[in-house]
């Protein structure tokens, strides 16, 4: 398949056939074109919360270990995912310094990275380091624990990298945030969703 144009027919037509193929996994999308459409929807996205929710999990590709870095912020929103071979401050300081702004608040479990990391990077601000207070953070990695088993593991760092970018720039689109509590905006939240993947896909509803 042809690389995607965005603003041409050619981009249209090859959606239209990818959707078609029933057998074609998010993955396969993932591959073709799902990181042009990460990148529009992200464009489209309303600004983060304050208060960052930072948590890391083990994926294992062909018997490595390898760690997922994650920042979710109050609502849910997932801010950022890096896959690092190396759980240490490093790979904490290249999260936080990639957002480009700095939270009110960090939420963390009790590895010492992230405050590494954060002295490291002087940033002022307060920092929560305690695993019942990081739910918000654990919770998020459920979704891709349960694609990660569908797929039967990811079949390169490079290739999880591209898919969780995908994966959760579409879970950020689709998913309500936590602050709406009622049936009604909930809906009206999902009605906007498909509104935006329509626009940013090329296709009309």
């Amino acid at each position: 398949m042809g690389q995607i144009r965005h603003g041409s027919a050619t981009t249209t037509h090859a959606v239209r056939a990818a959707i078609q193929r029933s057998q074609a996994s998010l993955a396969t999308l993932s591959e073709e074109f799902g990181a042009a459409f990460a990148r529009s929807l992200r464009r489209k996205a309303a600004r983060p919360g304050d208060i960052w929710h930072l948590d890391e999990v083990r994926i294992v590709i062909h018997g490595q270990p390898h760690w997922l870095w994650r920042a979710v912020d109050q609502d849910g929103y997932i801010l950022d995912e890096i896959l690092q071979s190396r759980r240490n401050t490093k790979a904490a300081r290249r999260l936080l310094k990639k957002q480009g702004i700095r939270p009110a608040r960090m939420v963390t479990d009790k590895l010492g990275s992230y405050g590494a990391a954060r002295r490291k990077l002087k940033f002022v601000f307060r920092h929560l380091s305690h695993k019942r207070l990081n739910n918000r953070a654990e919770n998020s990695h459920l979704p891709l624990r349960k694609r990660e088993r569908i797929m039967q593991k990811f079949r390169s760092p490079g290739g999880c990298q591209r898919f969780v970018s995908v994966f959760s720039a579409v879970r950020n689109l689709f998913v309500p945030p936590v602050s709406i509590d009622n049936a009604l905006a909930r809906h009206i939240h999902r009605i906007r969703a498909f509104a935006q993947w329509n626009k940013a896909t090329l296709l009309t509803a």
